[in-house]
């Protein structure tokens, strides 16, 4: 018998001791994978903190969905394919930071002039609305996330979300009166 046969029967094993809530085992599979996976998030061209983010988050996806794991099934390719979603969702995060980052050689001196009201009449004009509006409100306008983000994050359809930003506009409109 081969090393990589033993191996995957020890991952097995574990993950379904893990998947029992035994702590030891799910300590003995972060000691054995952490090194392998740490190396596959570093080939993602990310800083060292950025790896050792990923590989967090990818521990708190693997603990999260455990339930799915089936013991018939080799572990690896279950872990590595969190792993991977881990990574893609980490490189769009960081894109989408980078699309919205403005570098600059100097900080303008208007930006020590600027009005804390302005920031103070925003957040009373959106307090006003309801809860569902403000957060679609909030993650499409200030988060800059897409519809179909937003849709993911509050588990509705992309219909559902551009009707509650459509409706949040108007009672904004309606707060500031600028509509009739």
């Amino acid at each position: 018998m081969d090393g990589t046969a033993i191996n995957d029967r020890e991952l097995r094993a574990l993950m379904t001791q893990y998947q029992r809530a035994d702590p030891a085992a799910f300590e003995e599979l972060v000691r054995r994978l952490s090194p392998s996976l740490l190396r596959y998030f570093r080939s993602s061209r990310v800083d060292g903190a950025g790896a050792e983010d990923m590989l967090q988050d990818c521990w708190i996806r693997i603990h999260r969905s455990r339930h799915s794991y089936r013991a018939s099934e080799p572990v690896l390719p279950w872990i590595y394919g969190i792993a991977r979603y881990t990574r893609l969702d980490a490189y769009r995060k960081r894109r989408r930071r980078e699309r919205q980052e403005v570098l600059v050689a100097t900080v303008p001196e208007t930006l020590n002039q600027v009005q804390p009201s302005a920031s103070e009449d925003f957040e009373e004009l959106i307090a006003a609305l309801p809860d569902s509006q403000r957060e679609v409100l909030v993650m499409l306008k200030v988060l800059g996330m897409s519809s179909e983000e937003v849709a993911r994050a509050t588990s509705s359809t992309v219909g559902a979300v551009k009707q509650k930003a459509h409706r949040a506009y108007v009672a904004l409109r309606r707060a500031m009166g600028m509509e009739d």
